[in-house]
């Protein structure tokens, strides 16, 4: 067994996979969806700048997301990654505050726009009349600088209370990434009001927007049933089955993770379910948002057609 009861300020991230054949596959596969979430969600960010067919609220939005999900996803796999090829399983302090300030600021930020897209969503198929008038850009850019300032309020105050309380002389984090909860545990001090306060940051980030989601799309379901096209409704259905299906496998492992109380806590079962909304959700939302699309596919034919009328 390592000791890692330092007298150093460093921490030590005890990380997800084992030392062994089966840990360095699922390191590849990890590696290989990390890659394939960079390309997805660069290709989204890209294709909606270049397409002026795509400076509409809802894919302005969509670049947003993406831009979010190419910084979130680099914040901890890259490390693992390193730390587990190297056999260093160390993080300085500094860098330990850092990674958790940017995964908190994103994680926050991702939530609320995932809120505003289900509002896009909601005005665009319940009320398409007034859809121009509720959805202008400037609209848009509001609920997007709004997120990113309540995401980054939320991850600065989390960040300076862990930099601040006192650490005990086990620096061993038992997750893959510097995680507040993780960090907490190490505390040699009682923190329970703390941890109250990250249970209402947590329902008013990830429990309230996922429930004002869910009743959302109740009333966009009862919208499309109503609807006389049948191809309207295909478009409906798959545009809203896709969105739940980001949102549940966002949202719901994030909840289900902090909001149970200590006592009930697994760091392995943690861990696992971190994947899902640290490495899983943006790998999925270039995939889920571009598949079956047509106006992004018809983007991406234009925008290749432009590259080769330039080449020639």
């Amino acid at each position: 067994m390592e000791n890692y009861n330092q007298t150093s300020t460093d921490f030590f991230l005890l990380g997800l996979l084992p030392p062994t054949k089966v840990g360095l596959f699922f390191l590849s596969l990890i590696v290989l969806m990390f890659l394939m979430a960079l390309l997805g969600n660069l290709s989204m960010v890209l294709l909606i700048v270049l397409d002026v067919h795509l400076h509409t609220p809802m894919y302005i939005l969509l670049s947003q997301l993406s831009l979010i999900d190419l910084n979130y996803v680099s914040t901890t796999v890259p490390k693992m990654a390193f730390n587990y090829l190297l056999g260093n399983k160390s993080i300085s302090f500094i860098g330990c505050g850092v990674q958790s300030f940017f995964f908190l600021t994103l994680a926050g930020t991702e939530a609320l726009l995932l809120t505003c897209m289900a509002y896009d969503r909601y005005v665009a198929i319940c009320f398409p009349l007034h859809y121009p008038t509720r959805m202008r850009k400037r609209a848009c850019m509001l609920m997007i600088a709004g997120s990113w300032m309540t995401g980054a309020s939320n991850s600065c105050a989390h960040t300076a209370y862990t930099l601040h309380i006192p650490y005990c002389r086990s620096r061993a984090i038992n997750h893959f990434f510097c995680d507040v909860p993780a960090m907490v545990s190490l505390a040699c001090m009682d923190t329970w009001v703390y941890e109250s306060t990250v249970f209402a940051s947590t329902t008013l980030f990830l429990l309230f927007p996922f429930i004002a989601i869910a009743c959302s799309y109740g009333r966009v379901l009862l919208a499309v049933f109503r609807m006389r096209s049948e191809t309207g409704r295909k478009k409906a259905y798959w545009t809203c089955s896709t969105h739940l299906t980001v949102v549940t496998l966002y949202y719901a492992p994030f909840v289900y993770t902090y909001l149970r109380p200590r006592s009930l806590r697994s760091p392995k079962e943690d861990m696992i379910l971190a994947v899902f909304y640290t490495i899983l959700t943006p790998v999925l939302n270039p995939v889920i948002y571009s598949l079956r699309n047509k106006e992004v596919m018809g983007a991406l034919r234009r925008v290749i057609q432009r590259i080769h009328s330039v080449k020639m």
